[in-house]
This record gives C-alpha cells, sequence and structure tokens, in this order.
C-alpha cells in the first residue's frame, strides 16, 4: 500500500499508468454534454451567440456580443461546485487534485471579475443543473430575460 503526504492509505490504481492517461485525455473542455444541451435549448428558443470566446478572459462557452453577456457552462467536478458531484476527491494523487480544482476556482473568480470590469454580464450554469430540462430553463432564465428584452435578467447577471 502507498501513503501519501498526508499519511492516508492509497489505494492503487485500478488502471494502468496509459490507461489513466489515456482516459484523461478524452476530457474535453468544449463541446461537452451539458455545454450541448444548453446550446440546444437557448438555440431552440432563437438566441444565437458565438462559441467559446477567444478574445474574453476564461474563453466563456456561449457568447451574447449584442447584449455583452457571457455564459460559463461548469462542469461540477473540475469547478468544485457543492453539489453531490463537485464534492469528491480523487483517491489517488489527491495534493494535485486539490491544488488544480482550486486553481480553477480562483481562476474562475479572476476571469468574471475581469470580464465585469469590461462591462460584460456574466452568467454560468452548472453541469447538475443541465440534467433536467425544467430545472435548466429555471437557471437559464435570467439570461434568456436579458436578450429577450426584459430588463428583469440584467440584475442577475452583474
Amino acid at each position: 500500500m502507498k501513503v501519501n503526504m498526508d499519511n492516508d492509505i492509497v489505494p492503487p490504481d485500478v488502471l494502468t499508468p496509459a490507461q489513466r492517461s489515456y482516459n484523461m485525455s478524452r476530457i474535453r473542455s468544449a463541446h461537452t454534454g451539458p455545454e450541448l444541451r444548453v446550446r440546444k435549448v437557448l438555440h431552440g428558443m432563437g438566441l444565437r451567440y458565438r462559441l467559446h470566446g477567444k478574445g474574453l478572459p476564461g474563453k466563456p462557452d456561449l457568447v451574447f456580443a449584442g447584449a455583452r453577456a457571457v455564459l460559463f457552462v461548469h462542469g461540477c467536478f473540475w469547478h468544485m461546485h457543492r453539489c453531490k458531484r463537485g464534492k469528491p476527491v480523487p483517491a489517488t494523487n489527491r495534493n494535485f487534485w486539490a491544488e488544480k480544482r482550486r486553481s480553477n476556482v480562483e481562476r474562475d473568480k479572476r476571469n468574471r471579475a475581469a470580464l465585469k470590469k469590461d462591462g460584460w454580464r456574466v452568467f454560468e450554469i452548472w453541469e447538475c443543473h443541465t440534467r433536467h430540462e425544467e430545472v435548466m430553463r429555471a437557471r437559464l432564465d435570467p439570461l434568456i430575460r436579458l436578450l429577450k428584452g426584459d430588463g428583469a435578467g440584467i440584475a442577475a447577471g452583474k
């Protein structure tokens, strides 16, 4: 048995390093399932957007340039959401993953602040909120109201 720096016993990985590397290489940062579900709903409502704003801090998943609004679709695990999918701690290489996930959260904060400073309205939705369409629509409502011209959505994105 291995012991990590916290003196915790680390169970052996059931995958070889090559298998683990292959699995990790398949995790995408764009065009994910949650992102595609959000895009389908918004596009079906007639809303148009650009994808992965390369010139903007954090490369927002959806950019609504006319409204100066952006939407991030965050994975619960990678961005440490408070739901059950955001809480698990990997059994192996714990310190690495803890720091990786913490740095994602800190980077998200910096990107949000930079976007807001530049006059963008920043919205986010979590992966767990995209699993059921009615929940997803409710979470997207402030953005939709802003984009459809109902000013009530402005406060939620500021």
